[in-house]
């Protein structure tokens, strides 16, 4: 999927929040949970959540489901791929700087380290 420069600042938005990056992580680690399950680990009022599960869903980054009278979020993780597709030639600048420290240092006799 190519996004919009909207649409990644959205998912830029949504990532850029706390609570919303822990919601993400509560979804990567546990499944598909409905909005009860995932308020019981915030000290918040669910109206509160809610608005965090509204800017993650408009992100693209969670869907939900109706079963019942139950909401059930579920991780979708489509749009991290363009997330780590903007990291990666950050990741390759430091990975690249902490090469040459490497190197450095084994250059530094032990007795001088």
């Amino acid at each position: 999927m190519v996004t919009t420069g909207a649409d990644e600042d959205r998912v830029f938005a949504a990532l850029a929040n706390g609570t919303r990056r822990e919601v993400l992580r509560l979804l990567r680690e546990r499944g598909p949970q409905p909005v009860q399950a995932l308020a019981d680990h915030f000290d918040m009022r669910r109206p509160s959540l809610s608005e965090h599960l509204k800017v993650l869903r408009e992100a693209g980054l969670v869907s939900e489901a109706r079963s019942g009278r139950q909401r059930i979020y579920q991780l979708e993780a489509a749009p991290l791929a363009e997330v780590q597709d903007w990291l990666h030639p950050y990741e390759r600048f430091w990975r690249d700087r902490l090469k040459g420290l490497s190197e450095l240092l084994d250059r530094i006799p032990d007795d001088e380290a």
